[in-house]
């Protein structure tokens, strides 16, 4: 296939990252790309729908793996998975060997192993620069929903519709299932049962990098999990913080011990990211050094800072990210140019095991198998019959509404065309009655 011909439809399918920030796919797809990287790692805590999608879904997955890399001239494929997805290497070893050019490579339990930068460097012992692209490195990365979405648009012709979600936590039969985008959270919680906890606080995405969110919240193509707690849990708790009292804590507690900094996957690969530094500079109002505060632009924001490593239990993550915040705000941009310092030798012994970061978080005890559920569960429970899709669920511009109230629609029919730039477009999720349209959201019900 030609690559035009490949970016154009992935992005008139919609297609982002299925995570994370959902970087459009279509610019992803660069003929500079040596390496294409299939991302199986997870990265986060309870999370369960990359390894049992693929297992499910393996030869569609590597056929269009093998199909995105000759289409950009890659010299190999890589999929990066952890060692102990047994089921998933199973499958994948069924059909890896029609694929030469194709390889596995096993990844430690450790966390955050799914964050683009470590993950490229496990791989292909490639460093990106901070502040850097992939592509500046020859690498493309894609997860393995992002690579079957792919398959269901040049295969199947379906666009990006629906979303894969893990939902675990205090629920009585915790499920992994594929949603209509736009899909409440209360709605989407219901397909795992009765919810055990006394006052239900939900926790949208992973439990590291995730936010709370109420139950009018709605799914959109970057959601992977929802993990319902109770207000008490300490999780909810620190996610309940005030800055203020933060920076507060950080003065009078923080004791320069510098474990922050040294557990630092960013650091160990030679970013100049030092949080104890900043932690010091913050709670002290001490600006002497801007490039404390400059640095924390290439922060991940994995939160194994305050989350694991902080014997104190301070909260330098959120409060970089406070500060990134404002940086961008007020027109700041990264540093440029910066050149990695060597990767650390010491960083392999310093990987944070995924079990041990769960039982840390208080979360041990919801690491259900919350099985993936095929994908008509969700039409036939008949739990789902209003949907609010937003025209922003990607990195980029917004789409830009093609429909009004009052418009019947199909599920797959495009209601949003690309906005301008970086941008994809955006399609019904379920058959219906556009009930409203702003330059936010449409809402579609059933007829």
């Amino acid at each position: 296939m030609e690559i035009q011909k490949l970016k154009q439809i992935l992005q008139d399918s919609g297609i982002v990252g299925a995570g994370g920030a959902g970087f459009p796919t279509y610019a992803k797809v660069d003929e500079r790309a040596e390496v294409i990287l299939m991302n199986c790692a997870e990265c986060e805590p309870l999370l369960k729908l990359h390894r049992q999608l693929l297992e499910q879904r393996a030869e569609e997955i590597l056929r269009t793996f093998d199909e995105i890399a000759r289409t950009v001239g890659a010299k190999e494929a890589v999929i990066g998975i952890k060692k102990e997805y047994k089921a998933t290497l199973k499958a994948i070893d069924r059909y890896i060997d029609a694929y030469p050019d194709m390889r596995i490579q096993l990844l430690d339990g450790a966390y955050p192993m799914g964050d683009e930068v470590v993950l490229i460097y496990e791989a292909t012992g490639r460093v990106i620069r901070p502040g850097g692209l992939p592509i500046e490195e020859g690498v493309a990365v894609f997860n393995v929903e992002t690579v079957y979405n792919i398959y269901r648009a040049l295969e199947e012709n379906t666009p990006v519709i629906d979303k894969v979600v893990t939902i675990v936590g205090e629920v009585e039969h915790p499920v992994t299932v594929r949603v209509p985008l736009g899909a409440s959270i209360k709605d989407v919680t219901a397909y795992a049962g009765k919810t055990l906890a006394k006052d239900p606080v939900y926790l949208v995405g992973g439990p590291m990098m995730g936010n709370l969110a109420d139950e009018t919240a709605v799914v959109t193509k970057t959601t992977n999990a929802v993990i319902v707690l109770d207000k008490s849990h300490p999780l909810v708790q620190r996610k309940n913080r005030n800055p203020a009292i933060d920076l507060k804590r950080a003065a009078s507690s923080c004791c320069q011990c510098e474990t922050c900094t040294s557990l630092c996957p960013r650091h160990a690969l030679g970013h100049p990211i030092e949080p104890h530094k900043f932690m010091r500079s913050a709670a002290n109002q001490d600006f002497q050094d801007t490039n404390v505060f400059l640095n924390t632009m290439f922060c991940s924001s994995c939160g194994l800072c305050e989350n694991f490593s902080c014997p104190q239990g301070l909260s330098p993550r959120s409060l970089i990210a406070d500060y990134k915040a404002g940086l961008r705000k007020a027109g700041v941009k990264p540093p440029a140019g910066v050149v990695p310092a060597p990767v650390q030798e010491s960083r392999q012994y310093r990987k944070v095991p995924e079990e041990r970061l769960a039982a840390r978080l208080g979360l041990a005890r919801y690491d259900a198998e919350a099985p993936l559920q095929k994908d008509s569960y969700w039409k036939e429970q008949n739990l789902i019959h209003k949907v609010k899709i937003m025209m922003s669920q990607h990195i980029g511009a917004p789409a830009v509404a093609e429909v009004h109230a009052g418009t019947e629609v199909k599920r797959g029919d495009r209601i949003a065309a690309c906005g301008n730039g970086l941008s994809v477009a955006i399609h019904a999720s379920m058959d219906g009655i556009v009930r409203e349209v702003t330059d936010k959201y449409i809402v579609i019900t059933e007829r």
